[in-house]
Parts: C-alpha cells; sequence; structure tokens
C-alpha cells in the first residue's frame, strides 16, 4: 500500500525524478506495482476515453527489448558505433522496473487529440508520484527509441505513440534537489 510517511503535499513537493541507471532491488513487488499502476489511471481524462495504457517489461523481457531496441536502430543507422549499440543494450536493463507507457489516443473521438496526448502524460506523472509514495524511485525517459516506430511496434501499433519509459527501483545514492525555475519566471497574474 501506499507509504503515509508524510503528507500528500509534502510527498508532493519532495519527489524527484531518479536516474534508471542508479537505481537498484528492490523494486516493487507485483502487488505494489499493481497499486501503482491502479493511481496511475486515476489521470484527468476528458471523455473518459483512458488514452493510454501501461506495459509491464518484466527482468525475463529485458534482454528481448535490449534486442529490438538495437536491431531497430541498426536499421535507421547502420553505421553505428559500438559505443552507441552498447549505450542502447543497456537502455532496458536499468532499473530493477519498467513500464512502457503508451499514448492510445482514439482519433475517432471528439475530444482533441491534443488532450489525448496530455492525458497520456499525465499517467505517467502520476505513475512517478506513486512510485515516490511507495518508497521508490522513478525516472521517466524518453530518447531515441521513444520516437522509433520499430520499436513503437512492438508494443502496439500507429497511431498510438511511446509516452515513456517509466524505471522504477531503489535508489543507490540520495538523489539530489535540482534547480527549478524561478516562479516569477514562470507564473504571471492575467491582467486582461
Amino acid at each position: 500500500m501506499l507509504n503515509d510517511r508524510t503528507s500528500p503535499l509534502s510527498l508532493l513537493a519532495t519527489r524527484r525524478s531518479g536516474r534508471p541507471r542508479d537505481m537498484v532491488a528492490p523494486g516493487p513487488d507485483d502487488a505494489q506495482l499493481s497499486a501503482m499502476l491502479d493511481i496511475a489511471m486515476r489521470t484527468p481524462d476528458h471523455g473518459k476515453l483512458a488514452p493510454w495504457r501501461f506495459v509491464v517489461v518484466g527482468s525475463d523481457r529485458r534482454d528481448r527489448l535490449a534486442e529490438v531496441i538495437t536491431t531497430a536502430y541498426r536499421a535507421e543507422r547502420p553505421q553505428a558505433a559500438r559505443l552507441e549499440i552498447e549505450a542502447l543494450e543497456g537502455f532496458a536493463r536499468q532499473a530493477p522496473s519498467l513500464v512502457v507507457v503508451l499514448s492510445s489516443p482514439r482519433p475517432e473521438s471528439h475530444i482533441p487529440m491534443w488532450e489525448q496526448e496530455l492525458s497520456a502524460g499525465a499517467a505517467c506523472m502520476n505513475l512517478l508520484h506513486a512510485a515516490h509514495a511507495s518508497g521508490f524511485v522513478a525516472g521517466w525517459l524518453t530518447g531515441w527509441a521513444a520516437y522509433s516506430d520499430a520499436v513503437r511496434d512492438a508494443f502496439g501499433a500507429a497511431p498510438e505513440r511511446i509516452a515513456g519509459f517509466v524505471f522504477i527501483g531503489s535508489p543507490s545514492q540520495p538523489v539530489e534537489e535540482r534547480a527549478r525555475p524561478p516562479r516569477d519566471d514562470k507564473v504571471s497574474r492575467w491582467d486582461g
């Protein structure tokens, strides 16, 4: 169940993205991950379309995902250097848990595509918050693989798109705060 060690606002204020390459075991067990995904699905969703879905990639399928990613990359960039390929192979194997979040829009709906895509992003954010509230660290990555049709096709088909790879685990070191933009640079009052 969710960790109630702090207030909800404190949880929101202390959530940090962790670097997947720095995550270690333990990751969430099946029940914990299931609870996190239930929270992630409680996201704003104009029209009740649920224009997103989650694919859990188990540790026993990470090698296969690495193969899908590197094969797609080599097909697109046959001149790829060894270090590029090694980095892509390692991408799939980061952190104890991996959830691929897909934006699954419903083009036939009158709900604008942009709103459906925003809902998929909100589902990713809810998953990050649920992981933090459960005592884990999470990182939402995109990178080349998220924009590859061949990688996407391993999980679904157009018009779906990969919204992100969400890695979840325990931090191997404290997650540092990063600089945030000054509020005055991002918040204003409309004087219309």
